[in-house]
C-alpha cells in the first residue's frame, strides 16, 4: 500500500490535447491512488501518439518490474519505465506498450521532491518518443529527447522534471 502522502493529487485542470491515443490500461499493482486513463491518454496524446494510435500502460509492481527488467534489459531490479514498439508500427494501429512500476515511481518522486503526477506524466512522455524512436543513447540526442519531453510537459503545465525542486537544489541532476 502506498502512503496516502504519495497520492496522485491533481493541480488545476489544464488544457489537454483535442485528440488523445486511446490507452488501454492494465493495473498490475495496488496503490492509494492512480491516475485517470484520460490523464494518461492526454499524456500519451501531448507526446506524439495522437488519435488513431493505441498504446498499453501497464502499471505494474515490483515483483513484475524486476522480472521484467530482467528478462528484456539483462538487469537486475525494477525500472521505472520499460517501452516496447510494435512490432510494425503503422498509422491508425498500435504504437506499443509501456510498462511503469508504480511503486518505484512513487518512490523516485518523494526522493527527488516532485509531485507523483508530474513524475508520472514525465515516465509516459518519455516512454512515448521511445516508443515513436527517440532515444537517448549519446549525449546530443538525450539533449534533444530532454528538451522534447520539456516542452512537452511544460504545455501540460508541468515543470521541468530535470531541474532539482527548490527544496532540492542541493541535489544532483537525475535522469528518469
Amino acid at each position: 500500500m502506498v502512503p496516502q502522502s504519495a497520492a496522485m493529487t491533481r493541480p488545476p485542470a489544464r488544457s489537454q490535447p483535442e485528440a488523445p491515443a486511446a490507452v488501454e490500461l492494465q493495473l498490475a499493482t495496488r496503490a492509494a491512488a492512480l491516475p485517470r486513463g484520460s490523464d494518461l491518454a492526454g499524456w500519451a496524446a501531448a507526446a506524439g501518439a495522437g488519435a488513431g494510435r493505441t498504446v498499453t500502460i501497464r502499471l505494474v509492481g515490483w515483483r513484475e518490474g524486476a522480472r521484467l527488467n530482467r528478462h528484456y534489459r539483462g538487469k537486475d531490479g525494477a525500472t521505472n519505465v520499460l517501452a516496447f514498439r510494435a512490432a510494425a508500427p503503422m498509422a491508425g494501429a498500435e504504437l506499443g506498450d509501456l510498462v511503469i512500476c508504480l511503486p518505484l515511481v512513487l518512490r523516485e518522486a518523494s526522493e527527488q521532491g516532485k509531485a507523483p503526477r508530474a513524475h508520472l506524466a514525465h515516465l509516459v512522455v518519455h516512454g512515448i518518443l521511445h516508443l515513436l524512436g527517440h532515444d537517448h543513447d549519446k549525449p546530443a540526442t538525450a539533449r534533444r529527447m530532454e528538451d522534447r519531453e520539456v516542452r512537452i510537459l511544460r504545455r501540460l503545465g508541468f515543470r521541468d522534471p530535470y531541474r532539482p525542486a527548490p527544496a532540492t537544489a542541493s541535489r544532483t541532476r537525475r535522469r528518469a
